[in-house]
This record gives structure tokens, C-alpha cells and sequence, in this order.
């Protein structure tokens, strides 16, 4: 039995919000349980030094967790002086995965930036911030497309990420945190709508996993993956 009384396939309950910041181009507020992550994307007609003149956009990201997103006060990073291992890391995928669907060549020499803030962490911040991003990114290009600022359709899928580990020995989809801390393996995976990886971490803790496990925990990625992509369409509907 899982903490939560949820079945072995069954994510937590996900809402995606969209447009909850007026003043950026594109936002969402997105869920996953009691996993909540603000998102705002902002459009730049400046890029990179090394991107200028290319005629090619740009898509990055930057992650952070609020004070008390956790049971304890974390003090904010700007205070002390740099980013954690752990944040950079977890920003670096969230970008990774937006781009693997964006095209560059149609976005034009714009940059669009993600910003994920957590506001409440219970396990999967990373894949809730990549699921919500996609959203905020939607409504970014759209704004550039109403305003003749693209070359063309600029996304060419969706793409969505969700948590899977062995619990109690147990493959389980959609971790939470007292889930993730007890897990023997704990997995996260990034995919396309259309059913492609973009990205696959996984680890074992204590005891490896073998690779009917390994099947098993893509099986549940692609389900979570399936109905994340339905409620990312339905948001921007």
C-alpha cells in the first residue's frame, strides 16, 4: 500500500494553471500533489553573445526553491553567493527538455527564459517544473506568433516529465516525498507527446534494479506521460 492509498499506476492530482502572471508572456502554475512550482516565461530580443547573428532563438531555464517550500527554512541561494550542484542540475534539464521541441530556426533571434520557483516541495519538483514550463512556453511563442515575431510554427511537440521508483519492491508511478526517500530506485523521465525520450536519470539506492524493472518503470512513464500530455492540451485549449 502506497502512503498515499493511491494504486501503483496512479499519479497524484495534477492542475496546470495557466496565464496566473499577467505581465509575462507566458506563465502557469502547475501541481502535482501538494508539489506546487510558479512558472513564468519571458520573452528577450536579446541572446546569448554567442547566439547572435545566428538567426537561430534560444530556450534556457532557471530553478529555485522558495524558503519554506520544505519543513524547514532553507536560506536562498543569493545569499550565499551560488547556485547548489543540485539547482544547476535540475535547471540544465528543465532547458534541455524544452528545446528538444522547440525550433530554433522558426523561433527567430528571440530567447525565451523558464522561470521555476517552488513554492511547496513534497517530492518531483523537477518534473512538475518541466510539465508546467512546457505550458508557460506555449503561451511565450504564441505571443511572439500574434505578433508576426517567429519564422514559422516554433514548437514541434510537447513534452512533459514524470517520477517512477521501486517502492517497497514495487514499481510506482508519480513519487511523493515519502515515497522518494524510502525508494530503492527512483527514476525520472522526460518525453515528447509523441512518445519520444528526451531524457531518462535513474538511480538505485542499496539495491539494484534489474531490467524487467527498468521496463516496468518505462511502462508507468509512458502512462503518466499520456495523461500529462492531455492535460497540457487541455490547459492551452
Amino acid at each position: 500500500m502506497r502512503p498515499s492509498g493511491r494504486q501503483l499506476d496512479e499519479m497524484r492530482a495534477v492542475t496546470l494553471e495557466r496565464n496566473v502572471a499577467p505581465k509575462a508572456e507566458g506563465s502557469c502554475l502547475v501541481s502535482f500533489g501538494s508539489t506546487k512550482v510558479f512558472v513564468t516565461a519571458s520573452v528577450e530580443t536579446t541572446l546569448p553573445s554567442w547566439r547572435r547573428g545566428s538567426g537561430l532563438g534560444w530556450v534556457t531555464a532557471e530553478y529555485g526553491m522558495l524558503p519554506r517550500a520544505t519543513g524547514s527554512r532553507t536560506r536562498r541561494e543569493a545569499t550565499q553567493g551560488k547556485q547548489s550542484g543540485r539547482t544547476q542540475e535540475i535547471q540544465r534539464l528543465i532547458g534541455r527538455s524544452l528545446r528538444a521541441v522547440v525550433d530554433m530556426q522558426a523561433l527567430g533571434e528571440n530567447q525565451i527564459t523558464l522561470d521555476c520557483d517552488v513554492l511547496e516541495a513534497d517530492g518531483g519538483t523537477r518534473t512538475a517544473s518541466v510539465t508546467g514550463a512546457y505550458v508557460a512556453l506555449a503561451e511565450a511563442i504564441r505571443w511572439l506568433e500574434a505578433r508576426g515575431l517567429t519564422k514559422g510554427r516554433a514548437l514541434r511537440d510537447t513534452v512533459a516529465a514524470v517520477s517512477c521508483g521501486i517502492f517497497r519492491g514495487a514499481p510506482v508511478l508519480d513519487l511523493d516525498y515519502l515515497e522518494d526517500v524510502e525508494a530503492h530506485t527512483d527514476a525520472n523521465f522526460v518525453m515528447t507527446g509523441s512518445g519520444n525520450f528526451v531524457e531518462i536519470q535513474g538511480t538505485a539506492e542499496q539495491v539494484p534494479f534489474t531490467r524487467a524493472e527498468l521496463q516496468s518503470l518505462m511502462a508507468l512513464a509512458e502512462k503518466g506521460i499520456g495523461e500529462l500530455t492531455v492535460m497540457q492540451q487541455a490547459a492551452l485549449a
